[in-house]
């Protein structure tokens, strides 16, 4: 029974015409299908509670989504519940696969309510399926003592009533009473209407500040450059493997290439050092300042 080509209606009426289980024919199909990986035994199982699951998920209709995909999260929960259950345990499929369904559902629901992941810890899908519910009841019951609640107070109570963070029914306030909204939908009717993206401000680095890093850094290389003409070759091969490369190498292993001491390289490095730092010196009291 294909869930994604089979429509709505035809769907229903096929699993209100499946067989209805008893106890011990559930157990026994449940034994095949664990035991023996019979694919008969399970296509019954799923087919005899598929009136189930198409009746928990029309509850979820009033969400916005389409019901022939609230029908196939709901199989896929099902057939997820079958693949899990445990016979030995003595509970019946059916009260096994409610809450298989259920989740599968509500995942289903929460992904496609918005572009923005809307939650995905357990206090946040409470929120998302009960706060409505319970905020009218906080409601109605203070009307009836002729109060008004003010919205902190509100939150307050959904919070302490749901059992969640206060913050996260400030967070799911937010995004319920929101809708999506695409930043290239024009600001006014008329035809030069700009798109909201276009106001959105650009935090890349200007044109100005571009060239100035491109010049400094240029102006960097060549005092670099520079200062390393003053080394000889050994005091550059030194520098240069010790400073420019992305690993540099040690001190050690330094020496035993040059047929020196560890203790001799760090010398040749200091003084190398001291070199640069004269030649640089000389360009300009600035050097001293870019480099900070």
């Amino acid at each position: 029974m294909p869930l994604d080509t089979t429509p709505e209606r035809t769907l229903s009426r096929h699993a209100m015409k499946a067989e209805l289980l008893d106890a011990d024919t559930e157990l026994r199909l449940a034994y095949a299908w664990r035991d023996d990986r019979n694919e008969q035994a399970l296509h019954r199982l799923i087919n005899a509670y598929m009136r189930l699951a198409i009746s928990m998920a029309s509850k979820y209709r009033r969400y916005g989504a389409p019901m022939n995909d609230l029908i196939q999260e709901a199989g896929l929960g099902l057939m997820k519940a079958a693949d899990k259950f445990d016979p030995d345990r003595g509970v019946r499929f059916s009260t096994y696969a409610v809450w298989w369904i259920k989740a599968s559902i509500q995942d289903f629901v929460m992904r496609n309510w918005s572009m923005v992941r809307t939650g995905s810890t357990s206090s946040q899908k409470s929120l998302f399926f009960n706060m409505r519910r319970v905020q009218a009841r906080l409601e109605r019951e203070a009307a009836g003592r002729g109060e008004v609640l003010g919205r902190q107070e509100l939150h307050q109570l959904i919070s302490t009533e749901i059992g969640v963070p206060l913050h996260d029914v400030e967070m799911m306030e937010g995004r319920l009473s929101g809708s999506d909204f695409s930043l290239n939908a024009v600001q006014s009717a008329d035809e030069e209407g700009r798109e909201w993206i276009d106001v959105l401000e650009d935090d890349s680095a200007q044109a100005a500040e571009v060239v100035g890093e491109r010049h400094d850094n240029a102006q960097l290389r060549d005092w670099l450059v520079s200062a390393l003409g003053t080394l000889n070759e050994r005091e550059r091969f030194i520098v240069r493997e010790r400073k420019l490369q992305s690993v540099p190498r040690t001190l050690e292993s330094l020496g035993t290439e040059l047929g020196l001491s560890k203790e001799r390289v760090r010398q040749l490095e200091a003084a190398a050092f001291q070199k640069m730092r004269k030649s640089l010196a000389a360009q300009s009291d600035e050097v001293f300042e870019f480099l900070g």
